[in-house]
């Protein structure tokens, strides 16, 4: 199995919550999930994989926490790393439902990362969301406000991809 981290920022608890349900269906150990408010990008440099995850805020900004910790982050090369992104969103918000995901997947294309794990929108109903690049949401994207019921299904099918590029 690779190395795995798991990094997130939360400002209510919810996302901190998924960061921790997948670090068990993934068997991380707690020690390898991070809250990016107290942590430096150089922290990610143990893993061959990271998952990264920000909840969506006023009209589609990251989580507070993540600005320092993202502007770190993409100056970094991480080529040889795989990265997965997952967020949590309100898809009553319009066209910025889980706007975060687009946005950390867009900031880290120059770092010459691999992106895997895109999962499907399937069961929300949005406008729009920013987490769709090319056709593809570039990761989970989940809705504990209006679909808390949807989030555990959602969490074993894309930790099950990952789990296989964790291998």
């Amino acid at each position: 199995m690779k190395k795995t981290g798991i990094f997130y920022g939360s400002t209510t608890g919810t996302t901190k919550e998924i960061a921790y349900k997948i670090g068990k269906l993934l068997n991380i150990d707690e020690k390898d999930i991070h809250n990016v408010a107290d942590s430096k990008p150089s922290d990610v440099d143990p893993y061959e994989v990271l998952i990264l995850g920000s909840s969506t805020w006023g009209k589609g900004q990251l989580q507070k926490d993540w600005y320092d910790f993202m502007d770190g982050l993409e100056a970094l090369y991480l080529k040889g790393k795989k990265v997965a992104i997952f967020g949590c969103g309100d898809e009553t918000m319009g066209d910025t439902f889980n706007a975060a995901v687009g946005e950390i997947y867009r900031r880290l294309i120059p770092t010459q990362c691999e992106f895997i794990a895109p999962y499907d929108g399937i069961g929300y109903e949005y406008e729009h969301t920013p987490a769709e690049v090319d056709g593809v949401i570039r990761g989970l994207i989940l809705d504990e406000v209006n679909h808390p019921e949807a989030t555990a299904l959602r969490l074993r099918g894309w930790t099950d991809i990952i789990r296989d590029e964790m291998k």
